[in-house]
């Protein structure tokens, strides 16, 4: 359905119009290669590339009009020009108007921070979906509308992509909507013109420096959602995390928090832990869940508490966090032929590594070696390799680094500063091998009974990223194949 750019533009606070208005929108483009006829280009400044480059091509294409920070120089004249403070901002504002505001007719949850995130959304996801609700879910792993998959490209979808999956969502019926809400999709405004009913904090540690730059930017990159949250909304937060107070600090939202060691909203005890699951004591009440490691059972606890905060009771959450299953690729185990077991995990930062062994270093009380496969990922942040391979070694028997997605690296420079974490009694215990099948490989031919294989780094993953070209591969199908 057309409407005018007049009508459009209505949702925006703020924007100068130059040429005729009364133009009428087909669609709402942010890439001028998707452009057609009757189209409305929004310019973005991106990282990479600046959109005000591309409005000539837009227009090629059959913009009717533009929106932007600044007219290109020569272009005044052969559109309507809409000129806006933050195109990234009025983006948003657009599509939410567009398609009607989707986020306000169902619930919408948002779960950020540094590790937990694919799996605290995912639950929710999968918990309501078991209370009888229709429920939406935005993951890194998949998107899913009800029960319908939606494949995923980013851990937050570009903005065009989201609110037309989230009025998707509104049309199928669904009742809720969890999302995993990025650092970068924050800082590049992807869900300007959302209206949240809570948003979930899990933790904040090093990663994504190569675009924030420092910790303290990455930190206020998460803290401007809490910040944005209205008043009607809750905000829930690890109390365990010394970054959890600093999210509540500024959110007009309703204030929650969730703990394993201090009394708070919903607090939580670890009783028993095992990879087959664990038992734990929620609010009062014990619960047997199949999701093991301390990790884990932050991650329940933030689901419980949002359960909560959305107004189910305690016994219909707990039932149902009962009957959930791990997420593909997180602590996801499969037990081997040979009598040891191997767990694939997504771990691709030292914290997130560190949570993971000591997930598994509880599970075997002693009992078994850990032998761990573990890489980094190129033109990434390279300041975290050698921390990542330091707390490899502190917390494994044996550890074999070799390559994650090198991208435009080359995997043996990407693992040889890795190595210069080392020290020389950590590089007894250290294999270098660059083609991950043969690592993986290798550590299944060392493992022994009783023994646990880690592969971490790409988990979900189905693929490995060289040179810009993306070849099949996944930890798990290697695993399988090794124990046929």
């Amino acid at each position: 359905m057309k409407i005018t750019l007049q009508e459009l533009i209505r949702c925006l606070p703020v924007g100068q119009v130059f040429g005729d208005a009364g133009r009428r929108i087909s669609n709402i483009r942010s890439d001028s290669r998707r452009v057609e006829e009757g189209d409305l280009f929004v310019a973005l400044r991106g990282t990479a590339v600046d959109g005000h480059d591309y409005v000539e091509k837009a227009l090629e294409n059959g913009a009717a009009a533009v929106v932007c920070e600044r007219i290109p120089e020569g272009l005044a004249g052969r559109a309507a020009f809409v000129v806006v403070p933050d195109a990234a901002d009025a983006l948003g504002l657009l599509l939410d108007s567009r398609y009607d505001r989707p986020s306000t007719r169902l619930t919408l949850v948002g779960v950020t921070g540094t590790n937990g995130k694919t799996t605290v959304a995912t639950l929710l996801y999968d918990l309501f979906r078991k209370l009888g609700y229709r429920t939406g879910l935005f993951s890194t792993v998949c998107n899913y509308i009800d029960g319908e998959a939606v494949p995923a490209t980013h851990t937050t979808p570009d903005p065009v992509t989201l609110h037309a999956l989230l009025a998707r969502m509104v049309q199928a019926g669904c009742q809720y909507a969890f999302m995993e809400v990025s650092s970068h999709a924050l800082d590049q405004r992807r869900i300007s013109g959302l209206t949240f009913a809570g948003g979930i904090f899990t933790n904040l540690t090093r990663d994504h420096l190569d675009y924030h730059h420092t910790v303290e930017n990455y930190l206020k990159a998460k803290k401007r959602f809490f910040d944005l949250l209205p008043a009607g909304a809750f905000a829930l937060t690890n109390a365990d995390d010394k970054s959890g107070a600093v999210m509540l600090q500024n959110t007009a939202a309703r204030k929650l928090t969730y703990s394993l060691r201090t009394p708070v909203d919903f607090k939580g005890k670890i009783i028993e832990s095992h990879f087959e699951g664990a038992e734990l004591w929620i609010d009062g009440r014990e619960v047997h869940v199949a999701l093991a490691g301390r990790f884990n059972a932050y991650n329940l606890l933030a689901v419980y508490g949002a359960a909560r905060a959305l107004g189910r009771t305690a016994e219909e959450a707990l039932v149902a966090l009962s009957l959930l299953r791990p997420v593909a690729g997180r602590f996801e185990t499969l037990p081997a032929p040979e009598g040891f077991t191997a767990i694939v995990d997504y771990a691709h930062t030292p914290d997130a590594l560190v949570n993971v062994l000591n997930g598994i270093r509880e599970a075997l009380n002693g009992k078994g070696r850990i032998l761990t496969v573990v890489g980094a990922g190129g033109n990434r942040d390279r300041g975290k390799r050698p921390l990542m391979a330091r707390e490899a070694c502190r917390l494994s028997d044996l550890v074999i680094l070799t390559s994650d997605n090198p991208r435009f690296e080359e995997p043996d420079a990407i693992i040889a500063e890795m190595a210069a974490g080392l020290t020389p009694n950590d590089l007894r215990r250290t294999l270098c091998i660059a083609d991950r099948a043969q690592a993986i490989k290798t550590a299944a031919q060392l493992a022994r009974k009783g023994d646990v294989l880690l592969v971490a780094g790409k988990g979900h993953e189905d693929y490995q990223e060289i040179k810009g070209v993306k070849y099949p591969f996944d930890d798990r199908e290697v695993l399988k194949q090794l124990f046929q």
